[in-house]
């Protein structure tokens, strides 16, 4: 049998000359074109054309598939985007908001890092819906959405619990930085109204806070931050 022409011998004989004269090449040249078939300890001399023009195939095909797994991937982050927003506003979902929530205790069970939990509930809103409209009602929902993310940083994180319900992580921030803040949010919502075309809506919310403690259950969490928002509802009347 004949590779590229040469004499039979062993395949371990030819790739041991091979590596060999590799060795040697690298040594006389850093700069020398790399041989794609340097995998296989074999030169591209010691291939017969169709072989070579295999493997040159192979290593097409294996290019290929590797754009399409980062293809895939690059998908695959933009589903899961979305399957973290809420499907009405530009804010994270209630699933999203709840692992956000764990991974900020987590963080503050480690690091000892403040943090802060918002929970705002829109007072009367059924009234927004019945005189409006729902589609109305949905852009004033859209417009409150706006206003959170307007009037928090960056690091902080705002979803949509569902309904007429919000919440904020507020982090870096202990319960009196958290209060404060939360004000300043309750101002913005309800100082100017939702315009909703020929008419305008006032905006009334409430608000529960409760510092995010390490390693506390988040579901919790937003439960006695829910409880505290009903108890201050309640006192506005």
């Amino acid at each position: 049998m004949k590779i590229g022409g040469a004499r039979a011998e062993s395949f371990s004989a030819i790739r041991k000359r091979a590596l060999a004269r590799a060795g040697a090449q690298a040594t006389a040249s850093a700069a020398a074109p790399i041989d794609k078939t340097a995998f296989l300890g074999l030169a591209e001399a010691d291939l017969t054309p169709a072989v070579q023009g295999a493997i040159k195939t192979l290593l097409t095909e294996v290019d290929d598939l590797r754009g399409e797994v980062s293809r895939l991937k690059g998908r695959l982050a933009e589903v899961e985007t979305l399957a973290d927003r809420d499907v009405l506003t530009p804010l994270l979902n209630r699933r999203a908001f709840v692992r956000e929530l764990h991974r900020i205790g987590a963080f503050s069970a480690r690091y000892g890092a403040p943090a802060s939990l918002v929970y705002f509930d829109l007072d009367g809103f059924k009234g927004v819906n019945d005189r409006f409209g729902h589609a109305a009602g949905d852009a004033a929902l859209r417009e409150v959405a706006g206003r959170l993310l307007a009037n928090t940083r960056e690091t902080d994180i705002v979803g949509r619990l569902g309904g007429d319900e919000f919440a904020v992580i507020l982090v870096q921030a202990d319960l009196e930085t958290a209060r404060a803040k939360a004000e300043t949010l309750r101002r913005v919502i309800e100082d100017r109204p939702v315009d909703l075309g020929d008419w305008s809506a006032p905006i009334r919310v409430s608000y529960g806070l409760r510092p995010v403690e390490p390693g506390a259950d988040p579901e919790t969490a937003l439960a006695e931050a829910d409880a505290a928002m009903f108890v201050r509802k309640r006192a506005r009347g």
